[in-house]
């Protein structure tokens, strides 16, 4: 990502009640790009030079001003000539409002990483051979030569915005070209995310036993076998029920020795709190699946990606669960309790996720937000990678996306709120 220089005033400001007022500066220069698909695009390198003032209230953040410039580098060699900056406006181009809930936190989940400039006709030229290698790949068809003139549009934006978000991503992580990238952010949001994750669960639940925190220096379920293969959602905001039967596979392999593939169907169908495809919350899939009496197996009650009628026989059941708790916050605890109890259920901010590739994956906080999460997703195991420390998360959108269905996420810095809704199902 970029490398910030950041210089802060040695003493608050001002003060206002409770809270102090900071003034900061950081210079992001950008790295050499090393992602072939990317680095195709003609977007010259820049140093950008921002300020910002911050308000620190109780420990939370309140993101006041923010000011970002082109820095008039020179380039070395080149007789004393400037940089050139990016030529589709400035990468952080607006800030959001506050956020309603009252948490301190006005950071947007997705600062405006494009203007609505017009791209040069290069720019497109050069793009439209590797948008046809994506057509190609991901088997698309359009109903007319408009439609695809508009994907096109979009996966040329989309590459731009990608490369945008690798500059600014203090992580290993690569994105490019994904399934995703001839979708505009709202359609992909709209079908693949779920905002109601924000929403507060109407039941609480209660808080788990602490395991301690210690922890080994790394650990993976996938190859102690309480993992199944990686599933696809589909065109269907289900992820929160991908999220609760990858926990209960986990318990129950752990608790009965007996690794099943269990129904998400039975969740969107079944589960009444919840909203199939338009959200759901696992806390109330949790609910559901206690009160149902379990869940078949998802050969028994297979997916179908939409809202059906509930089609559950109790007789078919083949996995059961008697509670659900919430997990600790701090990563420490979580490494010791996956490590000791199984694969944990999360939600987090998908910030840059339709154009992950590969690698870890550490968006700046102001661009994931961990207040603004949207996607459900399995916590199966941590580690390091080249002292990078990283969380192995699954997810739902096929193993055609990602590290084989898989992403990595730094772990210990709270990264996109990956520690914010951490729970799990009980097996007795």
């Amino acid at each position: 990502g970029w490398g910030p220089t950041l210089r802060a005033s040695p003493a608050p400001l001002s003060k206002a009640g409770q809270g102090s007022l900071y003034s900061l500066e950081a210079t992001l220069e950008e790295p050499p790009c090393n992602d072939p698909m990317v680095c195709q695009l003609p977007v010259s390198k820049k140093t950008l030079l921002c300020s910002f003032e911050v308000l620190d209230e109780l420990g939370k953040h309140v993101l006041l001003r923010k000011d970002c410039g082109p820095v008039d580098t020179k380039v070395p060699g080149a007789a004393g000539e400037p940089k050139s900056a990016f030529t589709h406006g400035s990468v952080i181009s607006s800030l959001s409002q506050p956020h309603p809930d009252n948490r301190n936190e006005t950071f947007s989940p997705v600062f405006s990483l494009l203007n609505e400039d017009p791209l040069p006709q290069d720019l497109t030229v050069k793009m439209a051979s590797i948008f046809r290698n994506f057509v190609i790949t991901y088997n698309r068809t359009y109903e007319s030569k408009e439609e695809a003139q508009w994907r096109l549009s979009i996966f040329v934006r989309n590459m731009v915005r990608a490369q945008k978000i690798q500059a600014l991503d203090r992580g290993t992580a690569q994105y490019g070209v994904t399934k995703f990238s001839d979708l505009t952010e709202e359609e992909f949001r709209t079908i693949y995310l779920n905002p109601l994750l924000r929403e507060e669960p109407g039941k609480k639940m209660k808080q788990a036993k602490s395991v301690g925190d210690l922890a080994p220096p790394e650990w993976d379920w996938r190859s102690k076998g309480a993992v199944t293969k990686v599933k696809d959602q589909g065109m269907c905001g289900s992820c929160w029920a991908f999220s609760v039967t990858g926990n209960v596979e986990g318990q129950w392999f752990l608790n009965q020795g007996t690794l099943l593939s269990l129904s998400e169907q039975e969740l969107l169908d079944c589960d009444k709190i919840d909203k199939a495809c338009m959200g759901g919350l696992p806390s109330s899939a949790y609910s559901a699946i206690k009160n149902l009496g379990g869940l078949e197996t998802e050969d028994d009650y297979s997916y179908r990606g939409h809202m059906q009628a509930c089609n559950f026989s109790p007789e078919k059941a083949k996995v059961y669960i008697n509670d659900s708790v919430e997990l600790s916050q701090n990563e420490q605890k979580l490494a010791a309790w996956l490590a000791k109890r199984g694969p944990i259920s999360v939600a987090i901010n998908a910030f840059g996720m339709q154009f992950y590739r590969h690698g870890i994956s550490r968006p700046l906080r102001p661009l994931c937000s961990p207040w603004l999460i949207d996607h459900a997703v399995l916590l199966v195991g941590y580690g390091n990678r080249s002292d990078v420390p990283f969380w192995a998360i699954k997810n739902s959108w096929g193993t055609d996306w990602g590290e084989k269905g898989y992403y990595y996420l730094h772990r210990g810095s709270g990264a996109c709120g990956v520690n914010t809704m951490a729970s799990s199902a009980v097996v007795d």
